[in-house]
């Protein structure tokens, strides 16, 4: 009875609502009274908003996009997105359709109709932790093809600038303990490592968007630390996630992934890459947590509390 009861007041922790935002009519809004996030239902799946409760947005949004319903045209819209993986036309399936959605006191679930495009079906899972500003999300595709399809989730958060990602750098080994290599980072086309955006630290990659710069830059990582995150003015969104050494990653083996173009930031993580088969599924699991700081520019400013908020 007594765990029942502990088990009731926990879910009762999180609030559920249904609100209007940005145009839309029909969004649902959780909170836990410490932070909040807010999912349209009318496209997606999404999450456009993340925040400490009646702060300012963590996530981007596209003032003129919002609102917006229907067509054939995919849209930025911005916030939290699932894409699937490699890049290419069938990545850029508009998901401009209404969602299904269910809740069951303690996970909301929403769940996109099957694209024209790709056959594919696109399902998150949210469960905001009722004591902490901590929110779990599952990343699922869903093959509604006659054969199997090789894809990986991709989960992609745009992030609100001024600010920068870090990302961990594998540890440091000195080469009388080591021969081998044990960090591997994807460069793109259109990487420039002179761009003053980066941070080429020991322990940490440091990427940063600039207003007054809209040059694209792309940087990606194997990452087995789990980890990474955007800060900005006091404020670190950190993202964890599971590093499966087995796994075949897309991207020339990236896990995770930062882009950048003016104001904004991509970060983005992916699962691995996987045949699923037909009526299969692949997922991915991000843990999201958000937590007022103040971080310094470099490798040993960052030392000090980044470690405990990322472990």
């Amino acid at each position: 009875m007594l765990a029942a009861l502990a088990v009731v007041q926990m879910q009762a922790a999180v609030q559920k609502e249904q609100v209007a935002y940005g145009g839309w009519s029909n969004c649902i809004r959780l909170s836990n009274g410490q932070i909040e996030l807010l999912a349209p239902t009318e496209v997606g799946p999404r999450v456009i908003r993340l925040a400490f409760v009646g702060g300012r947005n963590v996530f981007k949004e596209w003032p003129d996009q919002l609102g917006q319903t229907g067509g054939e045209q995919w849209r930025i819209y911005g916030g939290h997105r699932l894409w699937r993986a490699p890049e290419g036309a069938p990545t850029y399936a508009p998901d401009n359709a209404p969602l299904t959605v269910a809740w069951d006191g303690r996970t909301l679930r929403l769940t996109a109709p099957v694209e024209k495009l790709t056959g594919l079906q696109k399902e998150i899972e949210v469960t905001l932790d009722p004591e902490h500003p901590r929110v779990v999300v599952l990343h699922r595709l869903i093959n509604h093809n006659a054969g199997a399809v090789e894809a990986a989730p991709w989960a992609v958060t745009v992030c609100q600038g001024p600010g920068r990602a870090i990302i961990p750098q594998e540890p440091y080994i000195a080469h009388e303990a080591k021969l081998l290599p044990g960090r591997t980072m994807t460069l793109w086309n259109y990487t420039d490592m002179h761009d003053p955006r980066y941070t080429w630290g020991t322990k940490y990659v440091q990427v940063r968007c600039d207003p007054a710069n809209n040059v694209a830059q792309k940087i990606g990582f194997h990452n087995t630390p789990g980890w990474a995150a955007f800060y900005r003015d006091g404020e670190l969104f950190v993202k964890r996630f599971v590093f499966d050494p087995k796994a075949t990653y897309p991207d020339l083996g990236s896990n995770i992934e930062a882009y950048t173009g003016s104001d904004m930031l991509e970060l983005e993580t992916l699962g691995a890459l996987v045949r699923i088969p037909p009526a299969g599924k692949a997922e991915h699991t991000e843990t999201w947590s958000l937590n007022k700081v103040t971080l310094g520019e470099d490798d040993a400013a960052l030392g000090g509390r980044l470690p405990e908020l990322v472990k």
